[in-house]
């Protein structure tokens, strides 16, 4: 019979743990020839989430536990979970109960229907004002400058098909960006519309630092805005430049105004900065690519494992 993953990272949510794990055996009642599994990855949560876990893997061979030596962060503890996965699909959600159990029914059905990928929008977020507009606005900056349509409003609640995985674990390099790579391997996807409920246990670990790393990953790895801004910038400085020195020379030879040699020098000057700028900022941007191939350093690293084969460690 098909198995479904679910991976879920956890970081002090030793409250939620056992709410998400009976919700989801609860929707999985329903569709009895799908065998789950629950993959929870604990990403350095310094409550008793890890002994929360170890109970319940104990209780039920089908949990598995990856915990990680430290923090690490959302997108590595969803891809150390994505690594040890045997399903035939893929369901990654939050351990906060913000991505409802609720939905994973509708997501199952359209994988049954033939689609690779499933994704869910949050139509309502029950976050602050701040929270809303940056997400909007961010969603439809980064969609207007990346080079592959990413669809808004949506997050790291989503069903992919063993297909799919496959192709992301064949990936080289070390991007974790999930929310553009996904949709960069080009497969037709299906959305389930839900909203978004209140966080009712524990408090949020992704602060706004973690936001804006985020945010930037989101940018630098899958959108042309840096490449864009700064040749945006050369060409102002460059278009700039020419108007100033045509305005010098035709003002010199129709109305006889005289200008020293470092007045020329200075238009020149902007000229050039408006050239290099663009040259450098493209180059810095290869370089950076480069140096995080060169450090090879990994993405996580696993302290222990439990009910994983050793095959799979």
């Amino acid at each position: 019979m098909p198995v479904i993953s679910f991976v879920v990272p956890v970081f002090n949510e030793a409250g939620n743990i056992p709410l998400l794990y009976g919700a989801l055996v609860d929707q999985m009642k329903a569709f009895e020839t799908l065998i789950p599994e629950f993959i929870f990855v604990n990403d350095g949560s310094y409550d008793t989430s890890m002994e929360v876990l170890k109970e319940l893997s104990a209780l039920d061979k089908r949990v598995k536990v990856i915990s990680f030596t430290r923090n690490f962060g959302h997108q590595s503890a969803l891809v150390a979970g994505m690594s040890k996965a045997s399903g035939d699909a893929v369901i990654t959600m939050d351990c906060d109960l913000q991505d409802p159990p609720q939905v994973v029914p509708q997501m199952l059905k359209h994988w049954l229907e033939g689609h690779k990928v499933v994704y869910t929008r949050r139509i309502t977020r029950n976050d602050r004002l701040l929270k809303k507009l940056t997400a909007r606005y961010y969603y439809k900056l980064l969609n207007w400058s990346s080079e592959v349509p990413l669809p808004g409003n949506i997050g790291d609640f989503r069903l992919i098909d063993r297909v799919v995985l496959k192709h992301f674990q064949n990936k080289k390099g070390k991007e974790e960006y999930l929310r553009g790579l996904i949709p960069w391997l080009g497969y037709k996807y299906a959305v389930v519309d839900y909203d978004r409920p209140v966080r009712e246990k524990g408090k949020t670990g992704f602060n706004w630092l973690k936001m804006v790393r985020f945010a930037m990953q989101g940018i630098l790895n899958f959108s042309l805005l840096p490449l864009r801004l700064g040749f945006a910038v050369g060409i102002l400085s460059v278009f700039s430049g020419f108007v100033a020195f045509i305005y010098l020379l035709l003002n010199h030879f129709i109305n006889g105004q005289f200008y020293k040699l470092l007045e020329w020098v200075a238009i020149l000057n902007l000229i050039l900065i408006g050239f290099l700028f663009i040259l450098i900022w493209i180059l810095a941007e290869y370089i950076n690519g480069i140096k995080k191939e060169v450090k090879e350093l990994p993405d996580f690293i696993i302290e222990e494992t439990t009910n994983l084969d050793s095959s799979e460690n």
